[in-house]
């Protein structure tokens, strides 16, 4: 079963779902007041109605995060929760307690979350056969397992990430947390135990040494990189992914817009259909990933096993290396392993630090932060229509997009029958203050209309699309 293709963002909040959509998204997910397996991104019922009120004109569609499991008492609750955010045009939800997706299956389309550990075929027919729309696959999947399972279940949607953070566990999977803090990643509240530095040790309780025979002491061992799968797009097109989801439920607007409008640029050279309206983008920058928050990128395994997953220097955004030193800027954020610094200025080949330091000879810089750049973030989707403008018998006819609507009024020849035209063409492809932006236009009258009812005609199409 073919399916357009969907590019899913992350939204954080009300502010960052717009971003997304603005920069390209065919769909975002974001979290529902409770229940989400990111406690820390909660958003109220009246901020998920308006992100679909935004999201909807541009065919964009908003899916909710319904993905912790549940307790006995906490059901009924989320079940009522669901059925108030379908009522105000959720799309979607994304779900991993079972007993929830029995629920709202036979009313609402829900998609299991990659927390279902969604990595075989038995599991993925199974939840086919329970009803799910899609499947959100684990990050773990080689692309011949990706498309064993779309050739064996070929009538549910696939959707895999494609980009962003990692965990160091199987998806789904992860007790790490739970047995050492007593916060349940499955429970929402993941206390990011492989962020955190640790020692190597043997089975006699020494420090194991590294390559340079360093012993291998509070290093962040369990940090993963991060993903990357840009270059693979069609390779995961062709195996059976329909939906490219982008992690980052806690990323701010700047991330969101940055990775969002660098896959949307990819796919549409491509030449896909994909699932939200057709737009035009205007980008105030060049899209980058490795210019917001960045741990470098693997392509984890999708073709094998990936060597140097982990960066045992730093869990935190590492950025670009730096190769000319007057590239930067006053404000930049550098970075070396788990340090870093802001810089004040450059002088004489020289980074003016805002604080002391010492650096190791050799040692590789990275830019984290480009202030330029950032400032630069801004993104603009318009959809494109056309529009056309005939006499009737009896006055006339206005169409912008897929919509038309007739209007009596006399006819009156113009003095000026250039002018009479450019003036109807002015007002009627005023479209300025909405969201779309006119493609081609077709004019067949040259008679005198006011300016005033020429905008009131106008502005009648556009409410209605």
């Amino acid at each position: 079963m073919n399916y357009p293709i969907t590019l899913l963002a992350p939204a954080r909040d009300l502010a960052v779902g717009k971003a997304a959509v603005q920069a390209g998204a065919d769909a975002v997910y974001i979290g529902a007041p409770h229940f989400g397996a990111r406690q820390a991104a909660g958003n109220s019922i009246d901020d998920i109605a308006a992100l679909v009120q935004y999201a909807h004109p541009f065919g964009v569609k908003v899916q909710v995060t319904l993905n912790t499991l549940l307790t006995d008492d906490e059901l009924p609750e989320a079940i009522t929760l669901a059925e108030q955010l379908h009522r105000v045009g959720v799309d979607a939800f994304i779900v991993q307690d079972l007993r929830l997706a029995q629920a709202l299956l036979p009313y609402y389309a829900v998609h299991a979350s990659t927390q279902c550990d969604n990595r075989t075929v038995e599991q993925i027919a199974h939840e086919h056969a329970m009803g799910f729309k899609r499947a959100v696959l684990a990050r773990e999947l080689t692309i011949d397992e990706i498309r064993a399972i779309h050739t064996a279940v070929p009538n549910i949607e696939l959707e895999a990430f494609i980009h962003g953070a990692l965990c160091v566990s199987y998806s789904g999977r992860c007790y790490l947390s739970e047995v050492l803090m007593n916060r349940s990643a499955n429970r929402g509240c993941c206390a990011q135990m492989c962020r955190m530095q640790y020692d190597l040790l043997d089975a006699n309780m020494q420090e194991v040494k590294d390559d340079d025979g360093n012993p291998i002491h509070q290093r962040y061992l369990l940090s993963l990189q991060d993903m990357d799968r840009s270059m693979y797009l069609r390779e995961l097109i062709d195996a059976g992914i329909t939906t490219f989801k982008i992690e980052g439920r806690l990323k701010d607007a700047d991330y969101v817009t940055n990775i969002v409008a660098y896959y949307r640029q990819k796919l549409d050279a491509m030449g896909l259909t994909t699932a939200s309206t057709p737009s035009i983008y205007q980008y105030g920058f060049t899209p980058n990933p490795e210019k917001t928050f960045h741990r470098g990128g693997i392509d984890y395994f999708l073709h094998g096993r990936t060597p140097h997953m982990a960066n045992w220097d730093t869990p935190k955004s590492t950025g670009e290396p730096i190769t000319n030193i007057q590239d930067l800027h006053p404000g930049d954020g550098v970075c070396y392993g788990d340090q870093g610094f802001l810089v004040n200025g450059i002088r004489d080949g020289r980074i003016i630090a805002n604080k002391p330091i010492r650096l190791s000879p050799h040692v590789t810089l990275y830019r984290n932060m480009d202030v330029a750049f950032l400032k630069s973030l801004h993104a603009e989707r318009r959809i494109p229509v056309d529009i056309r403008f005939e006499a009737t018998v009896d006055g006339y006819c206005l169409t912008i997009g897929n919509r038309s609507q007739a209007f009596v009024h006399p006819h009156e020849s113009a003095n000026n029958p250039d002018r009479a035209y450019q003036t109807i063409y002015q007002q009627l492809t005023k479209l300025g203050d909405t969201i779309y932006v006119p493609r081609q236009v077709s004019i067949n009258t040259h008679d005198f209309i006011p300016i005033s009812t020429l905008n009131e005609w106008r502005r009648q199409l556009t409410q209605s699309l």
